[in-house]
């Protein structure tokens, strides 16, 4: 019988030389695991989601927005988006 020598990766080549040198150990409880994996990824998609929010705005400021994110060729709402995430980052700040 022909043994299949596939391509592997970069990353392929790693997990397989860590197998070799036994690097990974195994669990006892294997659905718990599961189970936990699976909630994380859940997680991560959830946080993944565009959430939609209604706020009010002024009316100045929201036409200066829709000017600034006309001139960057961009729609307001991911200007806006940019901005909040900004923030959130810490990247940037708001005075009151």
């Amino acid at each position: 019988m022909k043994k299949i020598n596939p391509k592997l990766d970069k990353q392929e080549k790693r997990i397989e030389k860590a197998l070799q040198r036994e690097e990974f150990v195994s669990t006892s409880n294997l659905s718990h695991a599961k189970n936990l994996f699976k909630e994380a990824v859940k997680n991560y998609e959830e946080l993944q989601k565009s959430k939609r929010i209604t706020i009010r705005v002024n009316q100045g400021d929201l036409i200066k927005v829709k000017a600034k994110a006309k001139r960057n060729n961009v729609p307001y709402q991911t200007l806006l988006n940019a901005l909040i995430r900004q923030f959130v980052q810490g990247k940037a700040s708001v005075q009151f």
